[in-house]
């Protein structure tokens, strides 16, 4: 439903340009010492991941403001809707990025290659044609 969208490659960790190859070689962002393993190119569309060197250095700023994200939301909820005093809530915010802590690396990444690439429905088709 999503396909052809930025959002569908945000979430899925698909290349961002056929959405159909994966960007991680462990899907699992929980396996620590595989966190950063990327594929060097998309295995579908050829697309390459790493655009420049050190490209995913902006992903520092996009998983800051995730960061922020997730951390008023865990106030919010803490605080405001469980009724937790504040010293307890900042604890919870201290929780919620130690385990969301992988997820909002991996959608960092996500989010900032899909700044800089664009679905294309006939990436796939290109590769195929000039092999």
């Amino acid at each position: 439903m999503l396909k052809g969208t930025k959002l569908y490659s945000v979430f899925t960790g698909k290349c961002p340009v056929c959405q159909e190859g994966k960007m991680y070689v462990e899907p699992n962002p929980y396996k620590l010492s595989k966190i950063y393993d990327m594929h060097e190119r998309c295995s579908v569309c050829n697309q390459k991941f790493k655009i420049e060197p050190s490209f995913f250095y902006g992903a520092m700023y996009v998983s800051y403001g995730l960061g922020v994200a997730f951390s008023v939301a865990a106030f919010i909820t803490s605080y405001f809707f469980i009724g937790m005093d504040v010293i307890t809530s900042f604890f919870s915010i201290i929780a919620v990025l130690l385990i969301m802590g992988p997820i909002i690396m991996r959608l960092s990444r996500n989010i900032w290659i899909n700044f800089f690439l664009s679905y294309d429905k006939d990436a796939k088709h290109k590769t195929s044609k000039s092999e």
